[in-house]
This record gives C-alpha cells, structure tokens and sequence, in this order.
C-alpha cells in the first residue's frame, strides 16, 4: 500500500501558477548547462521513506484544497550551512491534478494513506478533467462535486 505525503503550497495560487514556477526552474537550469531536478527542501525527514519510495506521492494544497500531487522520486536527508538538519524531496516535475477535496491549515507535512488521498482528476471522466480549475473550485464549494 502506497505511503504519501501531504503539503501546503505556499506562494501559489492556481496549478497553473506551480506549472510555470517548474517550467521558470527548467529554463533556468538548461540555460546554466545543469541537469534539471525538482528538489523541495523542508525541515523534517520523514521517517517512513522507504514506504513513500515504493509509489508513493507529495500530495498539494492550494488554497485550502488538495488539488494536485507529484511522484515522489528521492528522499535526502542533508545538513545546511548553519548546521540545520534537513531534507531534500525529489519529485518528479509532472503535475497530476486531483479532484479537488478541501484541507484545513497544518504545519509542515502530513503522512497521507492510499485510501485516504483524492482520485487523480484523469479517473473522474472527461467533462470534469476538462473544466477550468477555478470552474472546478466553485462547484467544489457548492457540493455538486
């Protein structure tokens, strides 16, 4: 059974803003002639990582829903410069949009079980994957989906 992880997105608002934040990282690494490689770092390591490497996903929150996940690819831990011990999440740049599920305010990260994460948007038919995301937020909030 696939592990996740769960994340507020601080500083994005839309998936669309995420999509051209990782496209603005690409640019910038193929220009520096650097391999490119998505790493978000945070503070905590999580413990359980060999169970969120097996399938698991870093599972987003923007603006109050769980709307989008990344394949979690590497997990590692490292000290920074002023001695603070961390960690490095390497994920896979491709965006896969969920339906979307509200989430409440937390700190750092959150453990999110299979059963428990949001179906991927692709699984809830075409009419639906097809909708603009602020289209789907609304009729979120209104319970018709």
């Amino acid at each position: 059974m696939a592990l996740n992880l769960l994340k507020l997105c601080v500083g994005v608002s839309t998936i669309e803003d995420m999509e051209s934040w990782i496209a603005e990282r690409r640019t910038l690494a193929v220009k520096a002639g650097q391999n490119f490689e998505l790493v978000h770092t945070t503070r905590m390591v999580p413990n359980r990582a060999e169970e969120l490497l097996s399938s698991g996903s870093l599972y987003w929150v923007i603006r109050g829903e769980i709307s989008v996940r990344q394949k979690l690819l590497d997990i590692r831990p490292f000290v920074d410069n002023e001695g603070i011990r961390r960690c490095g999440l390497v994920l896979d740049p491709e965006l896969i949009r969920l339906m979307p599920r509200p989430s409440r305010p937390f700190q750092g990260w959150r453990y999110l079980k299979a059963e428990d994460a949001p179906a991927d948007l692709a699984h809830a038919g075409d009419s639906i994957a097809d909708m603009p995301e602020e289209m789907r937020r609304e009729l979120s909030a209104l319970g018709l989906l």
